[in-house]
């Protein structure tokens, strides 16, 4: 999400992370896992109301500028090819937060391409103060998206109630606080910086994500955990969850120029764009490999923009 940051630690890509705090985590034996964070009480506390009264307040002001469109672009938002090479470029090849003294710091930073190899599973964990019903509409809303990225992508990904290995975390302030327990179980070796960076991620931070490298290979994801606030109303609530999802697949940047898409801070859209699925598919693309750098990218970047766009322009 785009306001929520400076948004930030939203898609920093963990590689360098993964490195020096979280090895690679032994390949996941399914098994249910612990479906709640169990805070002392289910009742928010004053600071949770505010965080809900705040956001509330945010996504109105932004509805009312006519923001957080949900039609993935139209005429008004012609798709160029050379634009869409270049939106690539700043987005997934450039990481927007760095690790520095033990936190994250906002800093462009050129990276490799980076994106999943194996099979990635989405599961859903929720804090006790999520109800039933509200668990239900957010696991149909995941699982629907992991379709959808799994059909634009081509790459196997889905929706499971255990064993997952991106994991989708819903909490709220309270919750968040209190993660830390959580956060060891569901990704045994995570580094004690990251854990710090959730559990007292600020009000300004939306949302985010955490994705996790291969031991020995920075270029490969094999874990990521996204943080969705649930005092967030249902819109954005839906925004965090396409954006930070799409990033921790290997879309870790945001860039000014991107439009339409939700890879951008000025929060136009709410919801993953068609702009955003030609990135998505650029990046699963066979011909690229983890690992490329923008100028073994780039000739075939052009190329496949080129046939996204129906031809050079």
């Amino acid at each position: 999400m785009r306001v929520r940051v400076p948004a930030a630690l939203a898609g920093i890509a963990l590689a360098g992370l993964a490195g020096c705090e979280a090895p690679d985590p032994p390949a996941p034996t399914p098994r249910p896992a612990p479906p709640v964070v169990a805070p002392p009480s289910v009742e928010p506390s004053e600071e949770s109301l505010a965080y809900a009264r705040y956001y509330a307040g945010v996504q109105q002001r932004l509805l009312t500028q006519g923001l957080l469109r949900t039609d993935g672009g139209g005429p008004d938002t012609p798709i160029i090819a050379r634009n869409l090479v270049a939106n690539f470029e700043r987005i997934a090849l450039y990481d927007e937060y760095t690790l520095s003294g033990g936190r994250f710091i906002a800093q462009q930073t050129p990276a490799a391409l980076r994106r999943w190899e194996r099979p990635v599973r989405l599961q859903a964990h929720f804090g006790a103060s999520v109800s039933e019903e509200t668990r239900n509409a957010d696991r149909a809303f995941l699982s629907r998206y992991a379709d959808r990225l799994a059909r634009v992508t081509g790459h196997p990904i889905r929706a499971v109630g255990s064993g997952g290995n991106f994991h989708v975390l819903y909490l709220n302030r309270d919750e968040q606080v209190a993660a830390g327990p959580l956060l060891r179980r569901i990704m045994p070796g995570i580094g004690e910086a990251t854990i710090n960076e959730i559990t007292s991620l600020p009000r300004f931070n939306f949302c985010s994500v955490y994705s996790v490298s291969e031991a020995g290979n920075p270029n490969v994801y094999v874990a990521a955990i996204a943080i969705i606030r649930t005092e967030h109303p249902d819109l954005l609530r839906k925004s965090c969850v396409h954006e930070e999802v799409a990033q921790g697949l290997g879309l870790p940047n945001d860039s000014p120029t991107a439009r339409p898409s939700i890879f951008n801070d000025d929060e136009e859209f709410a919801l993953l764009t068609t702009h955003d699925e030609m990135l998505l598919s650029m990046l699963y693309d066979r011909r690229l490999r983890p690992g490329m750098t923008p100028d073994t990218a780039r000739p075939i970047l052009r190329e496949l923009a080129d046939v996204l766009v129906g031809g050079p322009s």
